[in-house]
């Protein structure tokens, strides 16, 4: 029987046929005047930056201020992910939660951290103070917060990293220097996995920061990640087992 329905649903098949309705997205095709093997290297960048991360790896926190946070770039390129990547890739994976705020001083860290330990993570990474120095806050405080930060980590089962911070000499060389000596101490008082100076080769270099001289590159990130991957990837390896955790 005659069915005056169906040319029209054979039309409709064949365009929805024609524009690929039912099928897998297509592979992404190189635009007009670009090597295909440019995609190709995206699509592989795309996948080296989000490694697979084993569901019972450690976990980190990052908790810390703008830097941490990878303040006008992608989050890929924050030193917290660059570092995820690296240790992954040699045999070190965990899982990342990156707790960086910008703006944030060491008060504020002590406001947030109760409720990032929540997360019971394995290692809570400490990059705060910057704000603080320059503004000018008092030291005793500043060194207080990063005390009590510490302490509430330690007692939530964590391992504590604290990354030393400075500031330019150009806001006093006397509080400059006291304001350094506060993480070292710190750090030894409260035996505490340290890392000196997490910006070094970073801080006041003009091709590692962005216009606004404060905040890094993406290769300013990456040089970060390496001052802090040999303490980090060291005390992923002394973790006990996670049942035992």
């Amino acid at each position: 029987m005659f069915d005056p329905r169906r040319p029209a649903l054979v039309i409709l098949l064949a365009a929805l046929a024609a524009c690929g309705a039912g099928s897998p997205p297509a592979a992404p095709r190189a635009l007009p005047g670009e090597a295909p093997s440019r995609v190709a290297e995206a699509q592989v960048g795309e996948a080296a930056a989000r490694p697979e991360i084993p569901a019972d790896a450690p976990l980190v926190v990052f908790l810390g201020d703008s830097i941490a946070a990878g303040l006008h770039l992608s989050p890929l390129d924050a030193f917290p992910a660059v570092l995820q990547r690296e240790l992954a890739a040699a045999g070190r994976p965990f899982r990342l939660v990156n707790a960086g705020t910008s703006g944030d001083t060491t008060a504020g860290g002590l406001r947030r951290v109760d409720w990032i330990l929540k997360q019971r993570p394995d290692v809570l990474v400490v990059e705060l103070g910057g704000n603080d120095g320059l503004r000018g806050q008092d030291l005793a405080a500043v060194e207080s917060n990063l005390r009590a930060i510490a302490s509430k980590g330690r007692a939530a089962g964590a391992r504590v990293v604290l990354l030393g911070v400075r500031i330019p000499e150009s806001y006093g060389a006397d509080y400059a220097g006291a304001f350094r000596a506060i993480y070292p101490r710190v750090a030894t008082e409260l035996e505490l996995d340290f890392v000196p100076e997490f910006m070094d080769g970073v801080g006041g270099v003009p091709d590692m920061n962005l216009e606004d001289g404060l905040h890094p590159t993406a290769a300013g990130h990456a040089r970060i990640a390496q001052n802090v991957a040999p303490v980090l990837s060291a005390v992923l390896a002394a973790l006990p087992p996670r049942e035992a955790r």
